[in-house]
């Protein structure tokens, strides 16, 4: 490889801007092993992930499975993803608008990334759509004996909130509601009845790949379900 061609060298005479996916990849591993240099690794790791972002959900097990990155450079990658999904909660406007499933998603999307189980959310919004409060209210599997409506209602009351949003993630993808989801819904709406507090939506967080509709989410509100 001719030092022009080397990432350092790339990324000293061009910025950073000018790397490729790969080659910024490269900078993070630092180095290879015997027979197969850092952009190919790489390049094995970007292949197999499919995009930087999809990187963000790898555990240890996922990078470990890469030839050429062993447990510390695991780790080191690990730090690196938990560190970029926190920057991109941080960077968030802290009162969107949520007056769409799509919206909903959007904001949901870094933090539903990559869980292995399922955790469920109420966003408390104000008169005019805009988030007042985030509340994860429980992390496990959204069923009836989980998602207590006292619960949901509970922080929405004490944030002042005139509508509400609850959403929660499918960690398989696909954002198809469960016999589950359907009864919390049912269970909700009619709590929302009592407190006078408007429940808008259900959104079931999932990914465009494994979507049928190729949507990432689920809108029971769009489906004439709340």
């Amino acid at each position: 490889m001719l030092p022009e061609e080397r990432p350092q060298e790339r990324l000293e005479a061009l910025g950073a801007g000018a790397l490729t996916d790969k080659e910024l990849l490269a900078m993070m591993l630092r180095s290879g092993q015997k027979g197969m240099d850092v952009l190919a690794v790489a390049e094995s790791l970007l292949s197999a992930a499919g995009s930087l972002y999809t990187l963000l959900g790898w555990t240890r097990e996922d990078f470990e499975d890469i030839k050429g990155i062993g447990k510390v450079k695991a780790l080191q990658l690990v730090s690196l993803m938990e560190i970029s999904k926190r920057t991109l909660l941080e960077n968030q406007d802290p009162a969107p608008m949520l007056d769409s499933p799509e919206a909903v998603s959007r904001f949901l999307r870094a933090r539903a990334h990559g869980l292995e189980i399922e955790k469920f959310w109420a966003l408390n919004l104000n008169r005019k759509n805009r988030l007042l409060r985030c509340v994860e209210v429980t992390s496990g599997t959204a069923t009836a004996s989980l998602v207590h409506p006292r619960e949901v209602f509970r922080a929405a009351i004490r944030s002042g909130a005139s509508a509400l949003i609850v959403a929660h993630n499918h960690p398989s993808g696909d954002p198809a509601p469960s016999r589950a989801d359907i009864q919390v819904t049912r269970q909700l709406r009619e709590a929302a009845k009592v407190v006078a507090i408007d429940l808008l939506d259900h959104v079931v967080i999932g990914k465009p790949g494994a979507d049928p509709q190729s949507l990432g989410y689920y809108s029971f509100n769009d489906a004439g379900l709340i």
